[in-house]
């Protein structure tokens, strides 16, 4: 027992040693690192333009409806039967082409008779039906055949000439609209066309409150009656006006104020509250404060910076 003694003894010793050995690199390494508890300064990439002195135009925008203001109807002038229709629904007719043809009762019932008895009378019982107006067919009520009375409606022709749209104007913007001033018509396809104020209707709509505005577009046109078309109205116009960017203008959530991030050296973006008039597509009116041709403002980046950051120009 006593030689075990002396023998664990040195072992315990050395056990110590070693554990002191690995314990020193691990202390060692756990010392801080100069600088390690400095804070990083953040820069963001931005990119910046200059404000513009250029015309604005805001338009407000309405619905137009096509239509035919003048329908020409075509009546029967005698009793008898329809022996030819030359026209379908939908086909163009000028003025004085013959539309249909029509043989009296009498002549489908004694036939050639008279004219056997007395071939100078020169008796046939036919007559033809014109048109007194160049337009479309837009409605056929009889064909071939059919047995029609003096005055009934055969077709209805609408006159070409007298293609319009007509805009609803709601009648608070009635200052707005001016005779003869020229509309821009934007169709469903895409196309453009301008238009002419002609006239205004004399009543207001009771539960809308809009004004019918007749517009003229032209005669040389293939667009189809009840077509819905977006008509655009001069709202408001400046001329040689200040002008930003949309994105380089920001808004608090209630839209009560807004501001721009305006660089006052080379990495410095400051934010600088403004005044905006009106608004277009792309770009907005600065009424105050005004900027200088030099002035660099942030449109791209500038979204939660802070009131004084630090920033790249990428541009």
């Amino acid at each position: 027992m006593e030689i075990f003694k002396k023998i664990d003894t040195p072992i315990k010793y050395a056990c110590i040693v070693l554990s002191l050995a690995l314990l020193l690199p691990a202390c060692k390494s756990k010392e801080a690192t100069p600088g390690e508890g400095a804070a990083v300064e953040t820069v963001t990439p931005v990119s910046v333009t200059t404000v513009n002195d250029s015309t604005l135009v805001d338009y407000t925008t309405l619905n137009a409806t096509s239509t035919f203001q003048q329908k020409n109807i075509v009546k029967a002038n005698a009793n008898g039967y329809l022996t030819a229709v030359n026209v379908q629904i939908g086909h163009y007719v000028d003025k004085g082409q013959a539309l249909f043809t029509i043989k009296t009762k009498e002549a489908q019932a004694i036939g050639n008779t008279i004219n056997v008895l007395d071939t100078t009378f020169k008796f046939s019982g036919v007559t033809r039906i014109r048109a007194s107006k160049h337009g479309y067919v837009s409605l056929l009520s009889h064909q071939m055949g059919d047995y029609v009375q003096d005055g009934e409606q055969l077709a209805i022709i609408s006159d070409r000439s007298s293609f319009v749209f007509i805009m609803q104007l709601p009648y608070e913007m009635r200052q707005l609209v001016k005779n003869n001033q020229t509309v821009q018509l934007a169709l469903p396809d895409g196309k453009l066309i301008n238009g002419t104020i002609a006239s205004f209707m004399p009543k207001v709509d009771t539960a809308s409150q809009t004004q019918g505005v007749v517009i003229n577009i032209g005669r040389d046109n293939t667009i189809p009656e009840n077509l819905i078309a977006k008509a655009r109205i001069v709202k408001s116009l400046k001329p040689n006006t200040q002008s930003l960017p949309k994105s380089a203008v920001l808004a608090n959530e209630t839209q009560t104020e807004f501001w721009v991030m305006k660089m006052i050296n080379a990495n410095t973006a400051v934010k600088t509250p403004v005044k905006k008039g009106i608004e277009t597509a792309n770009s907005i009116e600065i009424l105050s404060p005004k900027f200088t041709a030099q002035d660099k403002i942030i449109t791209t980046g500038n979204y939660g910076l802070a009131d004084t950051a630090k920033v790249k120009i990428t541009q």
